[in-house]
């Protein structure tokens, strides 16, 4: 591999925009082009980035090493497919497909062509879950609010694909253990497919999460807390406070509580950029990516579990 890679967006809508922005931001990255079926959007997001334009992804080959997939979901199984199938690494954006099927095949054939294939999972990149994280050996319950105002992009999917999934992956990540029993519930408010949902996943070694999603809130909120034995952990994604309450000793009438409390506040970062970063990272070291393909079929099939327990 070169000392740089050459990249491409495909889907330069509002997300897809910022993925172009933070490829032109690497050292170790070119931005080649970027990619839309709406040539507008192409025309303009090449304009303010200084590279080529095309409509149509094909012809891409033979110009980059990479690609980022920031195009609709039902788009991505399509498109990916056909770069990991011309030995082109490949960031999509969560969900990594439509189904588990579709996901398994693209993990297959990324294995079989030694490809990158990275799931833009971005919470994993998060700085106050990455802090986080070092503190946490052993859940035994986690509690996930994820709430959002409503936008008309991304609605062409469940809550669940939408929003809940992100929190599907940390849990994912956090719990070394199978799911084996869901619960869930949900229901449209403004769009047909679900908006508002509720989910309880019970893992074989007994840790349970309890997990709401809303994209019809008035106001924002991403919160997750994590229980484990002798310990709290409160972590605020949106403003990055996390908060560690440890209990130190027994519970004494005549003194004070045994907990010891530690709060700190972490600068927010630029998850999407160290995300990309990543990315060109483990293409050039050729070093496993941190949120792999298999981790986005983790967190798809959960995330299909979850919707089918709605019916």
């Amino acid at each position: 591999m070169n000392s740089k890679v050459r990249a491409a967006v495909v889907g330069v809508g509002y997300l897809g925009r910022f993925h172009a922005q933070k490829y032109k931001s690497i050292d170790n990255a070119v931005l080649v082009a970027v990619c839309d079926s709406n040539t507008d959007n192409a025309k303009k997001s090449a304009l303010e980035l200084s590279c080529e334009s095309f409509a149509n992804y094909k012809d891409l080959l033979g110009k980059v090493d990479a690609v980022t997939i920031a195009a609709t979901t039902s788009a991505h199984y399509e498109i990916a497919k056909f770069f990991l199938k011309n030995n082109i690494h490949v960031n999509v954006e969560k969900p990594i497909t439509s189904t588990t099927v579709q996901a398994q095949e693209l993990c297959e054939l990324a294995y079989k062509n030694n490809l990158k294939l990275q799931v833009g999972h971005i919470e994993r990149f998060n700085p106050a879950l990455v802090a986080a994280k070092k503190k946490l050996r052993d859940p035994i319950f986690i509690e996930c609010h994820r709430l959002a105002p409503f936008k008309p992009r991304g609605v062409d999917v469940s809550v669940v694909l939408d929003l809940m999934i992100h929190d599907l992956d940390v849990i994912l990540s956090l719990v070394n253990s199978e799911p084996k029993h869901v619960h869930s519930v949900g229901t449209p408010v403004l769009t047909p497919e679900v908006d508002i949902a509720n989910a309880r996943v019970e893992f074989e070694n007994g840790c349970v999460a309890n997990i709401t999603s809303s994209r019809v809130s008035k106001t924002a909120q991403r919160k997750f807390r994590v229980f484990q034995q002798d310990q709290y952990l409160s972590i605020d994604f949106g403003s990055g406070d996390v908060s560690l309450t440890t209990k130190i000793g027994d519970f004494s009438e005549s003194g004070e509580l045994p907990l010891e409390v530690e709060n700190w506040s972490l600068e927010k970062g630029d998850a999407l950029l160290a995300e990309t970063q990543s990315f060109v990272d483990s293409i050039i070291k050729d070093i496993p990516c941190i949120v792999t393909g298999e981790d986005g079929l983790k967190a798809l099939k959960l995330a299909e579990t979850i919707v089918e327990s709605f019916k």
